[in-house]
């Protein structure tokens, strides 16, 4: 996706957070750059739940060859953050507030297609709160899994 979309808040404003998700899945916006940069993206958002595939880089991994944590946490916080946008109506923004994951299993760089799910469990008035499950595509074992808190609120400047 080009990096040259650019979306203003007031723009976001006018469209709830499923619109906004959608707009990002077909190109009309722009996706999160770090999606980018750690090898995964978003494919499929439903009011509710939000799915995003990739692979780990050569880029993101510890010393001793498998991903980094910050990888594990990257595409599980999005995951996370998504599934509370998808609830969200329009004029309203949320950031994540905290997060938690446990990696359960490493993963090596070695082409490994990984789905990460996320699902809203609450999506209030101020809070939202989701779960995300990181698994393998192909072999469905399950290597990570995160929750999250986010604050939601009125999108500034619309």
């Amino acid at each position: 996706m080009p990096n040259d979309l650019k979306l203003t808040h007031a723009d976001a404003a006018q469209m709830d957070g499923i619109r906004f998700l959608h707009g990002i899945i077909d190109g009309t916006f722009p996706g999160p750059s770090i999606a980018g940069t750690l090898g995964f993206g978003l494919v499929r958002a439903e009011p509710g739940e939000v799915v995003f595939e990739g692979q780990v880089p050569e880029s993101a991994l510890n010393p001793f060859g498998f991903a980094h944590g910050g990888w594990f946490g990257a595409i599980l916080d999005s995951a996370l953050g998504c599934a509370v946008q998808s609830r969200l109506k329009a004029g309203q923004m949320y950031t994540t507030l905290e997060y938690k994951i446990n990696i359960i299993r490493p993963l090596q760089p070695n082409g490994k297609q990984m789905r990460a799910t996320g699902r809203a469990l609450h999506v209030g008035r101020t809070t939202g709160v989701a779960e995300s499950v990181l698994c393998g595509i192909d072999d469905g074992k399950t290597y990570a899994i995160g929750t999250t808190t986010c604050s939601i609120f009125a999108i500034p400047g619309a």
